[in-house]
């Protein structure tokens, strides 16, 4: 829920961590401000530029198998998923939205790999809006915190 309470927050320090972020173009002005408050979230923390990929794909359906492919290189501390679904007047929004979810959720499970699910799931343009710029910056931070602790825990 947006502006809900994250609880206290905690300095992290992302320096030497490598994130790997796929970006659905679908709706692309909503996507790229996505992206650009998870790279500069990702920034702050520490995180090199040159130590972010960024790549995009046609959409919410795609962004699943680009992060299996980034998982799966072992080049990755943590990855991110972007992408927006806004409601539609048929069943595909429901789809669209289960299935990338779900795929997102079984390769966080199946690599071990934290993935920041930052794929809006919105009844309109306007709700997206409001949520682009918080989502975004706080899929940079939990890809940073949750990498820092799998490491810390393994």
């Amino acid at each position: 829920m947006q502006g809900s309470d994250k609880g206290q927050p905690t300095a992290l320090n992302g320096h030497g961590l490598r994130v790997g972020i796929v970006q659905a173009r679908f709706n692309d002005e909503l996507t790229t401000a996505l992206a650009t408050a998870c790279l500069g979230s990702l920034k702050q923390h520490g995180v090199a530029e040159a130590d972010i990929r960024h790549v995009t794909v046609p959409g919410a359906l795609e962004v699943p198998i680009a992060l299996q492919a980034m998982a799966r290189s072992g080049r990755y501390d943590a990855l991110v998923a972007l992408g927006c679904i806004i409601r539609g007047e048929t069943y595909h929004f429901e789809l669209v939205a289960n299935e990338s979810g779900a795929g997102v959720t079984r390769l966080t499970l199946d690599h071990g790999l934290p993935i920041a699910n930052a794929i809006l799931t919105v009844e309109n343009e306007a709700q997206a809006w409001a949520r682009t710029e918080e989502k975004g910056r706080d899929a940079g931070t939990v890809a940073v915190e949750m990498a820092l602790l799998l490491k810390e825990l393994q």
